[in-house]
């Protein structure tokens, strides 16, 4: 069967208009906090004594913990603890773990200089914890959430695009949304990528079981649990994958990986680095679960492209997979099954216009119901799924 492949243009929500950033709307919409309950605020830091007087501030490449300053912690101060009714608004900075989704330390500091326990301080004291990182949090802060009783929501990467946009929309309105697309996904069979690099193509089949599609929207109202902002995509835990798919890595080698019984077991060098390659096949020779697909996800968004893949990964037509840790998911790859615990990340790999224009994804399948439908086609929603947002 012969492919026809065209390159269309992403789709353009850069003129989407989005009211200015609010920060007690955004904690009423997520959190409906009650009066009295507690917050406070993570950053992270190469040194985390470096939060001591805010010193921190004084290094014009700590962006993501600037915006944490000014905009949480001043804006708690400010105004949004008394006009919700919260209390506490402190800031602690723990020691960057290296690494998405890696275990967080033990210890955190304040702005006094003090040191003290995460567990004794932080998560059996506070109702809301706002974790604004350089690396995600999500999966260790879910399962303190789930031990300690409290809410929460990670922010990693945050920047003035995400603050203007992803963080400034209602996310009812996101909800609603993606329960459209949710309600049209849920019980898939499964669901095939096609890839295109250098003229050649790849598919990727992962199996999904017939599992119920999960939804991040954004909302965390209700019991422990932990808020991935900025919100807004459908996702699935595989419970198997096959084929093959190009994967570019940071330094822009691009290597076609092997997948056999849902994890890749292999990478060969299309592009660039060879020991690129090399490191990633040593690693997965050494730590085979590191190669385990624990997401498949697809944003449900309309967002402009910020740059950083915690929002742009919800730009509807998008697509991801991600790689190892999936407890946080429902999944059972938990850091203990890793030969080693450094290596128990959960890399989310994207796929849209702006991140991968030399991958061209022509066609993204889903069979459900005995029926076979085109989701996505050349980064664009296809017909099916306007057809469901248009619901």
């Amino acid at each position: 069967m012969s492919t026809i492949i065209t390159r269309r243009s992403p789709a353009n929500f850069t003129d989407r208009q989005f009211p200015p950033f609010n920060l007690p709307r955004l904690l009423r919409t997520v959190f409906a906090p009650q009066a009295g309950q507690r917050v406070c605020i993570l950053i992270d830091l190469d040194d985390p004594r470096d939060i001591t007087g805010f010193r921190f501030l004084k290094n014009p490449d700590l962006g993501i913990q600037r915006n944490a300053y000014e905009v949480f912690y001043l804006g708690l101060r400010d105004g949004a603890l008394a006009e919700l009714g919260l209390t506490g608004g402190e800031i602690f900075a723990y020691e960057v773990t290296g690494g998405s989704n890696l275990d967080l330390p033990d210890f955190a500091f304040t702005p006094e200089g003090r040191e003290v326990r995460m567990d004794e301080t932080i998560y059996k004291k506070y109702d809301i914890v706002l974790c604004i990182s350089t690396y995600s949090a999500t999966a260790p802060l879910t399962a303190f959430a789930k031990k300690f009783g409290f809410r929460g929501a990670t922010m990693h990467g945050m920047n003035a695009t995400i603050l203007r946009s992803g963080l400034a929309v209602d996310y009812d309105d996101v909800s609603r949304e993606a329960e459209k697309l949710r309600l049209g996904m849920t019980r898939a069979d499964w669901v095939e990528i096609d890839y295109i690099f250098d003229n050649q193509m790849y598919t990727l089949h992962l199996d999904l079981g017939g599992q119920e599609a999960q939804k991040s929207h954004g909302l965390c109202r209700g019991g422990p649990d932990i808020a991935n902002l900025p919100a807004g995509e459908i996702y699935y835990v595989p419970t198997d994958a096959r084929g093959q798919f190009p994967l570019r890595y940071e330094d822009g080698t691009v290597g076609i990986q092997h997948v056999q019984d849902g994890r890749i077991f292999k990478a060969t060098m299309l592009r660039g680095n060879a020991k690129t390659i090399e490191e990633h096949n040593a690693k997965l020779t050494s730590d085979p679960v590191t190669g385990e697909l624990g997401e498949l996800g697809f944003g449900t968004q309309r967002l402009p492209v910020s740059g950083r893949d915690i929002q742009d990964e919800k730009i509807l037509g998008t697509m991801h997979v991600a790689t190892g840790r999936s407890d946080h998911l429902g999944g059972k790859l938990t850091p203990d099954r890793f030969a080693n615990r450094k290596n128990a990340t959960h890399d989310d790999i994207l796929f849209s216009p702006t991140k991968t224009p030399e991958i061209a994804v022509p066609q993204v399948r889903m069979s459900r119901n005995g029926q076979t439908v085109v989701l996505i086609e050349s980064y664009e929603p296809a017909a099916y799924m306007r057809g469901l947002l248009a619901t």
